[in-house]
């Protein structure tokens, strides 16, 4: 049975999503999979809403009875075990596979993301061709088959700042090196940094450059990070907990308790007051572009 945890949310409310999502796909009502299951409606609206943890074997009667597929059955299985967890560590490879990305689809229900970067150019910022440079380098095992899909998800994300309602709001604070370093040659990094002075001028989303000369800064401590901001309720409450998400080598950290998120929002804030303005970012970054096309 499901039972109540005050672990970290980020498993639960992800396990959530994908069993609603799922259930939704094959047109199932929530009256029809609590009869199947032998469970209350209100079980399944405290699964859905992420409220609960729940063991695997209850995700594997789920998942049979919403025809998911072997591979995601696994995964969200993988996921349950999560569940209870205080601080969530999400190791590549370990119980939930590593093709299963958990992050994109809390950015897909985020309103506002704010983010610090020390080395690329962000995600949902990046042209194909940085992007597949990127992606390449770091997975130099795979065919150009599954490159290609990578980087395909990777550039349908940004469709999230460009969406025509309610797009995502986006704070960057990018480090200098960020557009200094050439990735993928002068004319990809230079294409790159057009991309990022276009995508900048958008209302929804601003760009800084934390510039060499800021000296130790936040960042510098704390390393790149993530917050995501939910929607608000009728009641003006956030829909979900905010979260921080760390990108590492071998694995992702998410983080959801007050006084974690508090501390890295600190954190930002005074990134985001030690980088240049928007307009002398956007200077700096065409600056950098004509550098390297000369």
């Amino acid at each position: 049975m499901a039972t109540e945890t005050t672990g970290s949310t980020v498993p639960r409310r992800q396990l959530g999503r994908y069993l609603r999502e799922l259930r939704s796909g094959q047109r199932i009502t929530v009256k029809t999979a609590a009869e199947k299951l032998e469970w209350s409606e209100a079980k399944i609206w405290r699964i859905e809403t992420g409220q609960t943890s729940l063991r695997s074997l209850d995700v594997e009667a789920m998942c049979r009875i919403y025809a998911a597929p072997p591979d995601l059955t696994e995964a969200l299985m993988g996921l349950a075990k999560e569940t209870k967890a205080k601080g969530w560590w999400h190791a590549y490879g370990d119980v939930i596979p590593e093709g299963f990305d958990v992050y994109i689809g809390l950015e897909e229900a985020t309103s506002l993301l704010s983010m610090y970067q020390s080395e690329l150019v962000p995600g949902l910022l990046q042209t194909e061709d940085y992007a597949r440079t990127v992606i390449k380098a770091g997975k130099p095992d795979e065919d150009d088959e599954q490159i290609d899909r990578l980087v395909h998800v990777r550039i349908a994300r940004q469709a999230l700042i460009r969406r025509p309602t309610a797009p995502l709001e986006l704070r960057a604070a990018l480090n200098e090196a960020v557009i200094r370093r050439p990735v993928g040659g002068s004319a990809i990094m230079a294409a790159q940094l057009d991309r990022l002075a276009e995508t900048a001028e958008m209302p929804n989303v601003s760009v800084r450059v934390v510039p060499f000369r800021a000296g130790l800064h936040h960042g510098v401590m704390s390393g790149p990070f993530y917050i995501l901001r939910f929607p608000l309720n009728g009641d003006g409450q956030e829909s979900e907990p905010a979260t921080v998400y760390v990108n590492g080598f071998t694995g992702d950290l998410y983080l959801d308790k007050t006084r974690e998120v508090e501390r890295f929002a600190d954190a930002f804030e005074h990134i985001w007051g030690a980088a240049l303005d928007e307009h002398a970012s956007r200077d700096l970054i065409h600056r950098s572009a004509e550098e390297l096309r000369q």
